[in-house]
Protein backbone atom coordinates (compact mmCIF):
# COMPACT_ATOMS: atom_id res chain seq x y z
CA UNK A 1 0.00 0.00 0.00
CA UNK A 2 3.28 2.39 1.04
CA UNK A 3 4.42 1.80 -2.32
CA UNK A 4 1.15 2.60 -3.72
CA UNK A 5 0.74 5.88 -2.41
CA UNK A 6 4.21 6.81 -2.87
CA UNK A 7 3.85 6.39 -6.92
CA UNK A 8 0.60 8.40 -7.02
CA UNK A 9 2.72 11.24 -4.97
CA UNK A 10 5.35 10.96 -7.59
CA UNK A 11 3.00 11.48 -10.10
CA UNK A 12 1.12 14.07 -9.12
CA UNK A 13 4.48 15.85 -8.78
CA UNK A 14 5.59 14.86 -12.74
CA UNK A 15 2.14 16.81 -13.47
CA UNK A 16 2.30 19.85 -11.55
CA UNK A 17 6.00 20.08 -13.35
CA UNK A 18 4.21 19.97 -16.90
CA UNK A 19 1.21 21.95 -16.33
CA UNK A 20 2.70 24.72 -15.11
CA UNK A 21 5.15 26.26 -17.83
CA UNK A 22 6.95 29.33 -16.58
CA UNK A 23 6.43 30.34 -20.01
CA UNK A 24 2.84 30.29 -20.66
CA UNK A 25 2.44 33.44 -19.66
CA UNK A 26 5.28 35.30 -21.45
CA UNK A 27 3.34 33.28 -24.64
CA UNK A 28 0.22 34.26 -24.12
CA UNK A 29 1.75 38.17 -23.86
CA UNK A 30 3.72 38.03 -27.12
CA UNK A 31 0.43 36.52 -28.87
CA UNK A 32 0.54 34.47 -32.06
CA UNK A 33 4.07 35.12 -34.21
CA UNK A 34 3.33 35.95 -37.10
CA UNK A 35 3.73 33.81 -39.71
CA UNK A 36 7.14 35.06 -42.59
CA UNK A 37 5.75 36.09 -46.19
CA UNK A 38 6.59 33.51 -48.65
CA UNK A 39 7.55 33.66 -52.37
CA UNK A 40 6.74 30.35 -54.36
CA UNK A 41 6.13 29.33 -57.89
CA UNK A 42 3.19 27.09 -59.15
CA UNK A 43 2.18 25.78 -62.10
CA UNK A 44 -1.40 25.24 -62.45
CA UNK A 45 -2.62 21.79 -63.45
CA UNK A 46 -5.68 20.27 -64.27
CA UNK A 47 -6.44 19.35 -60.16
CA UNK A 48 -5.98 23.17 -59.67
CA UNK A 49 -8.60 24.37 -62.25
CA UNK A 50 -10.94 22.19 -60.70
CA UNK A 51 -10.97 24.97 -57.18
CA UNK A 52 -12.75 27.64 -59.70
CA UNK A 53 -16.27 27.67 -59.45
CA UNK A 54 -18.54 25.78 -62.33
CA UNK A 55 -19.44 29.23 -64.14
CA UNK A 56 -15.28 29.59 -64.86
CA UNK A 57 -14.47 28.39 -68.26
CA UNK A 58 -11.30 27.55 -67.16
CA UNK A 59 -12.12 24.79 -65.19
CA UNK A 60 -12.83 22.48 -68.26
CA UNK A 61 -10.76 24.37 -70.44
CA UNK A 62 -7.38 24.55 -68.55
CA UNK A 63 -5.99 27.72 -69.93
CA UNK A 64 -7.35 31.35 -70.22
CA UNK A 65 -7.75 33.77 -73.20
CA UNK A 66 -6.84 36.61 -71.43
CA UNK A 67 -4.26 37.86 -69.56
CA UNK A 68 -7.08 39.79 -67.58
CA UNK A 69 -9.23 36.69 -67.65
CA UNK A 70 -6.51 35.15 -65.92
CA UNK A 71 -6.02 37.92 -63.32
CA UNK A 72 -9.63 37.94 -62.24
CA UNK A 73 -9.75 33.93 -62.09
CA UNK A 74 -6.43 32.66 -60.33
CA UNK A 75 -7.00 34.44 -57.16
CA UNK A 76 -9.96 31.81 -56.25
CA UNK A 77 -7.27 29.06 -57.05
CA UNK A 78 -4.87 30.71 -54.53
CA UNK A 79 -7.38 31.49 -51.91
CA UNK A 80 -8.15 28.11 -51.78
CA UNK A 81 -5.11 26.49 -52.14
CA UNK A 82 -2.84 29.10 -50.28
CA UNK A 83 -5.44 30.06 -46.89
CA UNK A 84 -2.11 30.09 -43.90
CA UNK A 85 -0.17 32.06 -46.17
CA UNK A 86 1.01 35.60 -44.61
CA UNK A 87 0.48 39.17 -45.96
CA UNK A 88 3.01 40.29 -48.48
CA UNK A 89 3.53 36.56 -49.69
CA UNK A 90 4.21 35.87 -53.35
CA UNK A 91 3.37 33.36 -56.06
CA UNK A 92 4.46 33.13 -59.48
CA UNK A 93 1.44 31.28 -61.30
CA UNK A 94 2.34 29.80 -64.75
CA UNK A 95 -0.68 29.02 -66.23
CA UNK A 96 -2.08 27.67 -70.09
CA UNK A 97 -2.68 30.03 -72.28
CA UNK A 98 -5.42 29.67 -75.21
CA UNK A 99 -5.10 26.50 -77.98
CA UNK A 100 -3.60 27.20 -81.00
CA UNK A 101 -6.43 27.06 -83.32
CA UNK A 102 -7.36 28.21 -86.57
CA UNK A 103 -10.29 28.09 -89.02
CA UNK A 104 -9.83 28.86 -92.53
CA UNK A 105 -12.99 29.92 -94.30
CA UNK A 106 -12.83 27.42 -96.72
CA UNK A 107 -11.07 23.71 -96.44
CA UNK A 108 -12.60 22.12 -99.56
CA UNK A 109 -9.91 20.63 -101.20
CA UNK A 110 -11.22 21.12 -104.29
CA UNK A 111 -12.09 24.64 -104.15
CA UNK A 112 -8.87 25.45 -102.13
CA UNK A 113 -6.25 23.37 -104.84
CA UNK A 114 -4.70 25.21 -107.53
CA UNK A 115 -1.33 23.83 -109.87
CA UNK A 116 0.04 27.18 -111.97
CA UNK A 117 0.02 26.99 -115.74
CA UNK A 118 2.53 28.34 -117.53
CA UNK A 119 0.77 31.42 -117.88
CA UNK A 120 0.77 32.12 -114.14
CA UNK A 121 4.64 31.88 -113.86
CA UNK A 122 4.07 35.65 -115.58
CA UNK A 123 1.58 36.96 -113.41
CA UNK A 124 4.30 37.54 -110.87
CA UNK A 125 6.42 40.42 -113.56
CA UNK A 126 8.50 37.32 -114.96
CA UNK A 127 8.85 36.81 -118.57
CA UNK A 128 7.45 34.32 -120.99
CA UNK A 129 10.36 31.57 -120.34
CA UNK A 130 9.52 31.93 -116.58
CA UNK A 131 8.87 28.21 -115.08
CA UNK A 132 9.60 28.66 -111.82
CA UNK A 133 9.06 30.70 -108.66
CA UNK A 134 10.98 30.99 -105.58
CA UNK A 135 9.90 30.89 -101.57
CA UNK A 136 9.75 35.11 -101.69
CA UNK A 137 8.18 34.98 -105.41
CA UNK A 138 5.40 32.44 -104.95
CA UNK A 139 4.27 34.35 -102.14
CA UNK A 140 3.94 38.07 -104.25
CA UNK A 141 2.31 35.68 -107.20
CA UNK A 142 -0.41 35.01 -104.20
CA UNK A 143 -1.25 38.60 -103.88
CA UNK A 144 -1.92 38.98 -107.51
CA UNK A 145 -3.71 35.91 -107.88
CA UNK A 146 -6.02 36.35 -105.17
CA UNK A 147 -5.87 40.53 -104.60
CA UNK A 148 -9.35 40.37 -102.20
CA UNK A 149 -8.48 37.57 -100.42
CA UNK A 150 -10.13 37.71 -96.75
CA UNK A 151 -8.75 36.81 -93.26
CA UNK A 152 -8.66 32.55 -92.88
CA UNK A 153 -8.76 32.23 -96.97
CA UNK A 154 -6.40 28.99 -97.83
CA UNK A 155 -4.99 27.73 -100.82
CA UNK A 156 -2.99 24.75 -101.33
CA UNK A 157 -0.52 25.28 -104.74
CA UNK A 158 1.24 23.40 -106.63
CA UNK A 159 4.11 24.70 -108.69
CA UNK A 160 7.76 24.53 -109.98
CA UNK A 161 9.74 25.61 -106.80
CA UNK A 162 13.50 27.09 -107.68
CA UNK A 163 15.67 27.12 -104.47
CA UNK A 164 19.39 28.75 -105.05
CA UNK A 165 21.91 26.10 -105.98
CA UNK A 166 18.81 23.34 -106.64
CA UNK A 167 17.34 21.98 -109.29
CA UNK A 168 13.52 22.62 -110.12
CA UNK A 169 11.31 20.72 -108.53
CA UNK A 170 7.64 19.98 -108.51
CA UNK A 171 5.99 21.14 -104.85
CA UNK A 172 2.82 21.50 -103.23
CA UNK A 173 2.70 23.84 -100.37
CA UNK A 174 -0.49 25.39 -97.99
CA UNK A 175 -0.59 29.04 -97.42
CA UNK A 176 -2.96 31.18 -95.11
CA UNK A 177 -3.91 34.09 -95.42
CA UNK A 178 -3.98 36.07 -92.08
CA UNK A 179 -2.89 39.50 -90.20
CA UNK A 180 -3.14 40.67 -93.86
CA UNK A 181 -0.09 39.07 -95.83
CA UNK A 182 0.08 35.15 -96.97
CA UNK A 183 1.76 32.83 -94.42
CA UNK A 184 3.19 29.68 -95.35
CA UNK A 185 2.28 26.78 -93.45
CA UNK A 186 4.01 22.98 -92.74
CA UNK A 187 2.44 21.09 -95.28
CA UNK A 188 2.51 17.33 -94.84
CA UNK A 189 4.11 15.98 -98.45
CA UNK A 190 3.10 12.87 -99.57
CA UNK A 191 6.45 10.99 -99.04
CA UNK A 192 5.71 11.51 -95.16
CA UNK A 193 2.07 10.13 -95.53
CA UNK A 194 3.72 7.07 -96.63
CA UNK A 195 6.27 7.19 -93.96
CA UNK A 196 3.49 6.59 -91.62
CA UNK A 197 1.17 4.23 -94.02
CA UNK A 198 -0.85 6.70 -95.29
CA UNK A 199 0.37 7.15 -98.55
CA UNK A 200 -0.99 5.95 -102.41
CA UNK A 201 -3.32 7.68 -105.09
CA UNK A 202 -5.09 10.27 -101.84
CA UNK A 203 -2.15 11.00 -99.94
CA UNK A 204 -4.48 11.95 -96.61
CA UNK A 205 -5.76 10.75 -93.37
CA UNK A 206 -9.14 9.35 -92.74
CA UNK A 207 -12.06 9.55 -90.40
CA UNK A 208 -10.68 6.58 -87.98
CA UNK A 209 -7.15 8.51 -87.86
CA UNK A 210 -8.85 11.78 -86.16
CA UNK A 211 -7.98 11.02 -82.46
CA UNK A 212 -4.03 10.04 -83.33
CA UNK A 213 -3.37 12.53 -86.33
CA UNK A 214 -1.80 14.59 -83.62
CA UNK A 215 0.55 12.21 -82.89
CA UNK A 216 1.11 11.24 -86.26
CA UNK A 217 2.19 14.90 -87.30
CA UNK A 218 3.91 15.05 -83.92
CA UNK A 219 6.53 11.85 -85.51
CA UNK A 220 7.13 13.88 -88.68
CA UNK A 221 7.79 16.98 -87.09
CA UNK A 222 10.74 15.12 -84.70
CA UNK A 223 11.87 13.42 -87.69
CA UNK A 224 12.53 16.44 -90.30
CA UNK A 225 15.42 17.67 -89.73
CA UNK A 226 14.58 21.22 -91.19
CA UNK A 227 12.36 21.26 -87.84
CA UNK A 228 14.16 19.11 -85.11
CA UNK A 229 17.55 20.99 -85.44
CA UNK A 230 16.25 24.60 -84.44
CA UNK A 231 13.16 23.36 -82.54
CA UNK A 232 13.09 25.20 -79.03
CA UNK A 233 10.14 24.59 -76.01
CA UNK A 234 7.55 27.37 -77.42
CA UNK A 235 8.36 27.07 -81.00
CA UNK A 236 5.01 26.81 -82.94
CA UNK A 237 4.11 25.30 -86.06
CA UNK A 238 0.64 25.63 -88.30
CA UNK A 239 0.34 22.28 -89.90
CA UNK A 240 -1.37 21.68 -93.36
CA UNK A 241 -2.87 17.91 -94.10
CA UNK A 242 -5.40 16.84 -96.33
CA UNK A 243 -8.17 14.86 -94.25
CA UNK A 244 -11.13 12.35 -95.76
CA UNK A 245 -13.97 12.69 -94.16
CA UNK A 246 -16.34 9.99 -94.11
CA UNK A 247 -20.39 10.63 -94.98
CA UNK A 248 -22.60 10.52 -92.20
CA UNK A 249 -26.02 10.13 -91.44
CA UNK A 250 -28.70 8.50 -93.99
CA UNK A 251 -30.40 9.80 -96.64
CA UNK A 252 -32.18 12.42 -96.82
CA UNK A 253 -30.14 14.45 -94.23
CA UNK A 254 -27.18 12.88 -94.77
CA UNK A 255 -23.65 14.52 -94.87
CA UNK A 256 -21.97 13.70 -97.92
CA UNK A 257 -18.51 12.48 -98.17
CA UNK A 258 -15.75 15.61 -98.66
CA UNK A 259 -11.91 15.38 -98.80
CA UNK A 260 -10.51 18.70 -97.14
CA UNK A 261 -7.37 20.25 -96.18
CA UNK A 262 -7.16 20.84 -92.65
CA UNK A 263 -4.74 23.89 -90.16
CA UNK A 264 -3.79 22.58 -86.72
CA UNK A 265 -1.52 24.19 -84.55
CA UNK A 266 1.32 22.77 -82.93
CA UNK A 267 3.47 23.69 -80.07
CA UNK A 268 6.62 22.33 -79.01
CA UNK A 269 7.34 21.59 -75.34
CA UNK A 270 10.78 20.70 -75.49
CA UNK A 271 10.15 17.00 -76.57
CA UNK A 272 7.03 16.71 -78.52
CA UNK A 273 4.83 18.72 -80.94
CA UNK A 274 1.97 18.93 -78.81
CA UNK A 275 -1.67 20.16 -78.92
CA UNK A 276 -2.02 21.12 -75.23
CA UNK A 277 -2.40 24.82 -74.61
CA UNK A 278 0.85 26.56 -73.89
CA UNK A 279 2.02 28.10 -70.67
CA UNK A 280 1.41 32.19 -70.91
CA UNK A 281 4.23 34.45 -69.52
CA UNK A 282 3.97 33.91 -65.38
CA UNK A 283 1.75 36.48 -63.62
CA UNK A 284 2.99 37.51 -59.90
CA UNK A 285 -0.02 37.54 -57.10
CA UNK A 286 0.50 39.10 -53.58
CA UNK A 287 -1.53 38.96 -50.78
CA UNK A 288 -2.41 42.16 -49.93
CA UNK A 289 -4.89 42.87 -46.73
CA UNK A 290 -5.52 39.10 -46.82
CA UNK A 291 -6.92 38.70 -50.68
CA UNK A 292 -4.54 37.59 -53.22
CA UNK A 293 -4.01 40.37 -55.75
CA UNK A 294 -2.31 40.46 -59.23
CA UNK A 295 1.15 42.22 -58.36
CA UNK A 296 1.16 44.48 -61.86
CA UNK A 297 4.64 45.91 -61.83
CA UNK A 298 6.37 46.28 -64.55
CA UNK A 299 10.34 45.17 -65.49
CA UNK A 300 11.25 46.96 -69.12
CA UNK A 301 14.76 46.75 -69.96
CA UNK A 302 15.00 50.00 -72.32
CA UNK A 303 15.85 48.95 -76.11
CA UNK A 304 18.33 51.02 -78.37
CA UNK A 305 15.45 52.63 -80.11
CA UNK A 306 13.94 53.76 -76.54
CA UNK A 307 17.67 55.22 -76.23
CA UNK A 308 17.43 57.53 -79.37
CA UNK A 309 13.62 58.72 -78.03
CA UNK A 310 15.26 59.94 -75.19
CA UNK A 311 18.08 61.02 -77.14
CA UNK A 312 15.21 63.31 -78.69
CA UNK A 313 13.97 64.89 -75.92
CA UNK A 314 15.20 67.85 -73.73
CA UNK A 315 17.54 67.12 -71.28
CA UNK A 316 21.00 66.48 -71.10
CA UNK A 317 23.35 68.63 -73.24
CA UNK A 318 23.30 68.34 -76.86
CA UNK A 319 26.85 66.46 -76.76
CA UNK A 320 24.88 64.02 -74.69
CA UNK A 321 21.76 63.18 -76.71
CA UNK A 322 24.26 63.22 -79.43
CA UNK A 323 26.31 60.21 -77.74
CA UNK A 324 23.43 58.69 -76.95
CA UNK A 325 21.70 58.57 -80.04
CA UNK A 326 25.15 57.41 -81.54
CA UNK A 327 25.70 54.39 -78.99
CA UNK A 328 22.67 53.77 -77.61
CA UNK A 329 23.94 54.11 -73.83
CA UNK A 330 24.26 56.99 -71.20
CA UNK A 331 27.30 58.14 -71.02
CA UNK A 332 27.97 58.21 -67.04
CA UNK A 333 31.51 58.91 -66.86
CA UNK A 334 32.31 61.88 -64.60
CA UNK A 335 34.94 63.56 -66.54
CA UNK A 336 33.43 62.86 -70.31
CA UNK A 337 32.49 65.59 -72.23
CA UNK A 338 29.15 63.74 -73.37
CA UNK A 339 28.21 62.71 -69.87
CA UNK A 340 24.75 62.94 -68.14
CA UNK A 341 24.57 64.38 -64.64
CA UNK A 342 22.25 61.93 -62.00
CA UNK A 343 19.39 64.47 -62.03
CA UNK A 344 19.89 64.46 -66.17
CA UNK A 345 19.23 60.97 -66.57
CA UNK A 346 16.85 60.92 -64.01
CA UNK A 347 14.42 63.77 -65.20
CA UNK A 348 15.00 62.05 -68.86
CA UNK A 349 13.94 58.53 -67.34
CA UNK A 350 10.77 59.71 -66.10
CA UNK A 351 10.02 61.61 -68.63
CA UNK A 352 10.38 58.41 -71.10
CA UNK A 353 8.35 56.54 -68.68
CA UNK A 354 5.19 58.82 -69.22
CA UNK A 355 5.46 58.44 -73.02
CA UNK A 356 5.89 54.54 -72.86
CA UNK A 357 3.30 53.93 -69.75
CA UNK A 358 1.21 56.99 -69.36
CA UNK A 359 -1.49 55.73 -71.09
CA UNK A 360 -1.87 53.13 -69.27
CA UNK A 361 -0.18 52.84 -65.65
CA UNK A 362 -2.18 52.02 -62.71
CA UNK A 363 -2.15 54.59 -59.35
CA UNK A 364 0.95 52.94 -57.77
CA UNK A 365 2.24 51.20 -60.13
CA UNK A 366 5.52 50.28 -59.50
CA UNK A 367 7.69 50.43 -63.03
CA UNK A 368 11.60 48.74 -62.74
CA UNK A 369 13.23 50.05 -65.96
CA UNK A 370 16.84 49.64 -66.52
CA UNK A 371 18.46 51.74 -69.20
CA UNK A 372 22.12 51.13 -71.10
CA UNK A 373 24.97 52.97 -69.45
CA UNK A 374 28.53 53.65 -69.82
CA UNK A 375 31.14 54.09 -67.01
CA UNK A 376 34.32 52.30 -69.10
CA UNK A 377 32.17 49.36 -69.49
CA UNK A 378 28.65 48.65 -70.69
CA UNK A 379 25.93 47.69 -68.09
CA UNK A 380 22.59 48.07 -67.26
CA UNK A 381 21.10 50.28 -64.46
CA UNK A 382 18.00 49.60 -62.64
CA UNK A 383 15.73 52.55 -61.45
CA UNK A 384 12.43 52.40 -59.48
CA UNK A 385 9.33 54.73 -60.57
CA UNK A 386 5.88 55.06 -59.52
CA UNK A 387 3.38 56.50 -61.04
CA UNK A 388 1.62 58.63 -58.71
CA UNK A 389 -0.94 61.16 -59.49
CA UNK A 390 -0.12 62.01 -62.82
CA UNK A 391 3.64 61.72 -62.96
CA UNK A 392 6.11 59.33 -62.28
CA UNK A 393 8.13 59.76 -59.34
CA UNK A 394 11.86 57.82 -57.42
CA UNK A 395 11.21 55.19 -55.26
CA UNK A 396 13.95 53.22 -53.22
Amino acid sequence: MKKIFHLLAVAAVALSLTGCDPMDKTYKELGDLPKPALSVNLTLTAADYALLPTTDYAKTGLYYKTLEDAKVSIPAILAKKYTNYNEKSAITVTYGAPPLTVKPIDTVFASIAYTLLPADYTLNGGTTTSTNFSATTIITWLGIKYPTATEGKLAVITFNFFDQGATTTAVQQSFLFTGGAWTKLYHITPAQYTSLGKGGNNNNFVTADAAIIPSYLNTLLKADPSVSVTAKAGDVKYVSYKYFQAATGTAPTQVPAVTAQRVIGLTFDGTNWTTKPAAASPLIFVKTNGVWVPDNTVNYQLTPADHVTISGLTFGSDAARANLASFKSVDLRSSSPTKWLPEEIADAVKAFAKIKFGATAEQNQVFNLSYYGYTGSYAYVLVKLKYVGTEFTFVK
